[in-house]
């Protein structure tokens, strides 16, 4: 693509040497250079790509947007820009050629519940016979094709890129997480989005975002400035959680056409219980004089709410009722979401990816309405990551659970028993008893945790003490296949570790 082309709706400050020429890649890593590239030297949250531009330009690239004070040899180009990161996405929306404006793009946004939205909205929209592709926390996927997803929100340039690869493989409507950090960092800025879910908002994130009213900006950012930014009009562009406080003040500030969803009456989609049981839920979804009969396999009251959320979305994206039935029907659960591994009539295990307060809170919850024994809870934190979530996490745990074995998640960097001290100090220790692992199946009449920061240990001991009719979650990690040590990504998954454990146990 000729540079002017490329360059069109970026806010360049200057250009120092040849304003013209032909640009044959964009790349943002150094290393992905080649010969007439273009390298983007992004300010990064850790690193500097002011550094890199060396080698950029000693493997190929003659063309360089940057920001501060730059001198190009002779033969390549210094574009200067106001914001290199923000250019980054306005050159991917050029060059392919603006692929939202081909699809129908949906964004989720919230602390919890996002990937279970996208999972039974994908399937209500396959329902109804068209294209999907999916951009989230479990992977980017179309049509046979699965990506690692090395973000919940891929980089602007990479949204851009996957995009025009959906539209030009036939997909016609893109369901992608969009994540704090993304609206934060700009890396959606330049989607022409047709309509925003907001599912809630809870404590999360705040290593990153300071405080719970910086992280609700960035959400409502999502809402009040990128959606509209994006041009198109429809009849509804916000679904939004009615029941949800900070739900109420997205649309006190935001001015987009919406639908609400909840239990309320005043909820423009208001959901009706039938029954909520350890077998799924049945509900009546309202929504003007329609009543939509549903009977699904999710748990729980806060999935019955992403029930709710994936049917407004459906309502205004205009999908006739009978695919909304089949989608949310069809869709037997998500991976490492409320996912049971055990079998039926033994004891019920379950594997949640709840890794905040308010997720592990409710997850709880719903599991005591349909305990017959014990609810056996193994968790941790991450490290490296916001560290005021656990405290909290420590008291939801002990709060809900009969007995809380406290262990490792993925402690990066961080000394995993320090992160497990910062959890035991949310513990009302008055309540619980402390106990070693070794006599923890001493303690079945009384609320107890434990400290145990092997993972597979602590899975181990958990399916080891469970009695027949008692209920253990697996907490934190859901579906993910990785523990990060240190600088290592080790194989480890929850769900695999938990089935030898049963296995293990069933053989005595």
């Amino acid at each position: 693509m000729k540079l002017p082309q490329l360059l069109k709706n970026v806010d360049v400050l200057h250009i120092t040497g040849e304003p013209e020429g032909d640009v044959f890649s964009v790349c943002y890593d150094s290393k992905s250079c080649v010969r007439n590239s273009l390298f983007v030297a992004i300010t990064g949250l850790l690193r500097d790509g002011r550094t890199y531009i060396p080698e950029a330009i000693e493997r190929g690239a003659n063309f360089i947007i940057h920001e501060g004070d730059f001198i190009p040899p002779p033969g390549a180009t210094a574009i200067k820009v106001r914001n290199a990161r923000r250019a980054l996405g306005v050159l991917g929306k050029n060059l392919y050629r603006h692929p939202s404006s081909e699809l129908c793009l949906v964004g989720v946004v919230g602390t919890n519940g996002k990937t279970t939205v996208t999972y039974l909205l994908e399937a209500v929209l396959k329902a109804a016979g068209y294209g999907v592709g999916v951009l989230g926390t479990d992977n980017y996927r179309y049509h046979d094709r699965l990506l690692p997803a090395h973000n919940t929100t891929p980089e602007s340039f990479e949204f851009q890129k996957i995009m025009r690869e959906m539209a030009d493989s036939g997909v016609t409507h893109v369901i992608s997480e969009v994540s704090s950090h993304a609206v934060d960092l700009g890396r959606v800025d330049d989607c022409a989005f047709d309509l925003g879910i907001f599912t809630n908002l809870s404590h999360d994130h705040l290593d990153y975002h300071g405080n719970m009213e910086n992280y609700f900006r960035a959400k409502l950012r999502f809402f009040k400035e990128v959606l509209p930014a994006g041009g198109k009009r429809r009849q509804y562009k916000m679904v939004i959680n009615g029941d949800d406080s900070w739900g109420q003040r997205i649309l006190k500030e935001a001015t987009e056409p919406f639908l609400t969803f909840g239990l309320k009456n005043e909820d423009d989609v208001r959901g009706e219980i039938i029954s909520l049981s350890s077998e799924g839920t049945k509900a009546i979804i309202h929504s003007g004089t329609s009543a939509l009969a549903i009977s699904c396999h999710f748990i729980g009251m806060f999935n019955l709410y992403n029930v709710l959320a994936t049917a407004a979305a459906a309502f205004a994206l205009n999908v006739p009722e009978r695919f909304i039935r089949e989608g949310i029907e069809g869709l037997k659960g998500v991976p490492g979401r409320l996912e049971r591994v055990s079998l039926p009539g033994e004891t019920a295990l379950f594997v949640d990816y709840a890794h905040t307060h308010d997720a592990l809170t409710r997850v709880l919850q719903n599991l005591s309405e349909f305990r017959r024994g014990r609810i056996i809870t193994v968790f941790g934190c991450g490290g490296d990551r916001d560290r005021g979530k656990r405290p909290l996490m420590g008291k939801a745990a002990t709060d809900y659970s009969d007995v809380t074995i406290i262990t490792s998640d993925n402690p990066r960097g961080e000394d995993p028993l320090e992160i497990i001290r910062e959890i035991e100090s949310g513990i009302e220790m008055d309540r619980v008893i402390k106990v070693i692992p070794e006599e923890l199946s001493w303690h079945k009449g009384e609320r107890c945790f434990t400290l145990l920061p092997d993972r597979e240990k602590a899975i181990e001991l958990a399916v080891g003490i469970a009695g027949p009719n008692d209920t253990v979650l697996i907490a934190g990690k859901g579906h993910e296949d990785y523990q990060i040590v240190g600088d290592k990504r080790l194989s480890f998954d929850d769900r695999k570790v938990s089935r030898e454990a049963l296995d293990s146990r069933r053989n005595g």
